[in-house]
């Protein structure tokens, strides 16, 4: 199982660059940054960080290309390649959060074919694309130098659909948001749909380490039910209450994450979040090993400070799992 850690997008140049060259001191196989709107778009962060990441792979998880249109998640993941010392990957997703900004979410047939056009520019092809939503004329080239190697493909999803379509061109599915292990067979039955062939299975999640269990999970609390309104009712596992989420929604909207966090059972953090001691996360990650899961990926805001979940996560928490799997 492969290990690696996810960034929002919320931070100075500054940030960006320190928390790389911290990042890059412990042994993580890959670094990922969101692109949640209405945050920094990943492409930017992306190529802040590079230059101080020696050998972790870098890319977005996930970009939806209604926010971002595939001509450019090509362009700026081929600029991207050009420095990255560990190699990039692409995410894609339909996204989230997306109508509050005036972005429509990406249909399955646009996510099909954002990857064919992206897929078409890096392989610096010529006889153009002509698709439902994207079409390139057959003159079009990419004017900038190209990766020599194909680039991986992550899709995002928890959908039944949009897994089977990992299934068919994608090479990871990240069900973003879950660190539940019930739910990795329901995901690999949905990329079975579209195809036998091997596809990772990534989960991520919000994750807070501390030496104080306590604290750490009811920070992790807060920070999970900013998003429990969106992701709760898409595992299929998880048996919550329309009411519940409801709640949840117009305390987040309104601000009032104290009343929010408090309808947050140990079981529903349990499922949706990386919370505890080292120790905890050590053995939740495990959990997901036991399951198949190719690779973990541990969220925002990693610590009560960032810095130190990171330091925890890196120094604790990596070597045992490492020494375990």
């Amino acid at each position: 199982m492969k290990i690696s850690i996810a960034l929002q997008t919320d931070k100075t140049a500054a940030e960006y660059i320190a928390l790389a060259q911290l990042i890059n001191q412990y042994d993580f196989d890959v670094v990922s940054v969101y692109c949640d709107a209405p945050f920094h778009p990943s492409y930017g962060p992306l190529l802040l960080m590079a230059p101080h990441i020696t050998r972790a792979r870098l890319g977005p998880a996930a970009v939806p290309p209604t926010r971002i249109h595939p001509i450019d998640i090509a362009a700026q993941t081929a600029l991207l390649a050009d420095v990255a010392q560990g190699g990039v990957y692409i995410g894609l997703a339909r996204g989230a959060w997306l109508a509050d900004h005036g972005i429509t979410d990406s249909s399955i047939q646009t996510i099909r074919e954002a990857a064919a056009v992206i897929r078409y520019l890096l392989a610096a092809a010529s006889d153009g694309y002509e698709g439902q939503i994207f079409r390139l004329a057959p003159h079009v080239r990419p004017p900038y130098p190209t990766p020599l190697e194909p680039i991986p493909l992550l899709i995002g999803s928890w959908g039944r659909k949009l897994c089977a379509l990992a299934g068919e061109i994608a090479d990871e599915v990240k069900v973003g948001g879950s660190a539940n292990p019930a739910i990795v067979p329901v995901i690999r039955s949905y990329i079975a749909e579209g195809s036998a062939r091997t596809v990772g299975i990534v989960l991520g999640a919000v994750t807070v380490v501390d030496e104080d269990r306590d604290l750490a999970r009811a920070a992790a609390r807060r920070s999970v039910a900013l998003y429990l309104p969106v992701v709760a009712p898409l595992d299929p596992t998880v048996q919550v209450e329309p009411e519940l989420v409801s709640r949840l929604q117009r305390l987040v909207e309104t601000n009032d994450l104290e009343s929010a966090v408090r309808l947050i059972s140990d079981e529903l953090l349990q499922c949706f979040a990386f919370a505890g001691n080292p120790a905890d996360v050590i053995e939740h990650a495990l959990s997901l090993h036991a399951k198949g899961v190719a690779r973990v990926e541990f969220g925002t805001p990693h610590g009560l400070r960032s810095a130190h979940g990171i330091k925890l996560i890196g120094e604790k928490v990596i070597p045992a799992l490492r020494s375990a799997i």
